[in-house]
């Protein structure tokens, strides 16, 4: 392996582990239960776009909003996530794994709702390093009943 193999390699091993930090960090974040401004920027481009169960998402700040609202729902939550299987090009990368999320609901009754499903993330390189411009989580299974969503939260036929 000539230098530059080798210098792209190493590249392309840095940039596959700082993407799989980034999206370790951000299910960590989801059961600590801080979502602010700052929050948003670590993880997220300012024009990022979302694609989840209850309706698309579009822009950091929605996208923010739209978390503290769900989050708010559940006392507790795990969210467990595969390792992702990462594609690169360039300065942009397409991340793949499964995602398995335990809540415990907020509505004083105790229960519990799980859901698994598989996540796509497209990363692009910032001058803060990798950050998610889009994602989206297609659920597979649930077990459990989900929470009742405020009317405004709520997409169309939901809540």
């Amino acid at each position: 392996m000539d230098d530059e193999a080798m210098r792209r390699r190493l590249r392309d091993l840095a940039d596959r582990a700082d993407i799989s930090d980034l999206l370790g960090r951000y299910l960590h974040s989801l059961d600590d239960g801080v979502f602010d401004e700052e929050w948003a920027r670590a993880f997220h481009t300012e024009d990022v776009t979302a694609q989840w169960p209850i309706g698309p998402v579009r822009g950091r700040d929605a996208l923010l909003e739209h978390v503290r609202r769900g989050m708010a729902l559940f006392d507790r939550t795990v969210h467990l996530g595969t390792d992702a299987v990462v594609e690169l090009d360039g300065d942009r990368a397409t991340a793949r794994g499964a995602q398995l999320s335990t809540h415990v609901l907020a509505d004083g009754t105790g229960g519990v709702f799980v859901s698994a499903g598989r996540v796509t993330t497209e990363l692009v390189r910032t001058a803060e390093g990798w950050r998610i411009s889009a994602t989206s989580l297609r659920v597979v299974w649930t077990q459990g009943s989900p929470p009742r969503l405020p009317e405004e939260a709520a997409p169309a036929g939901l809540g």
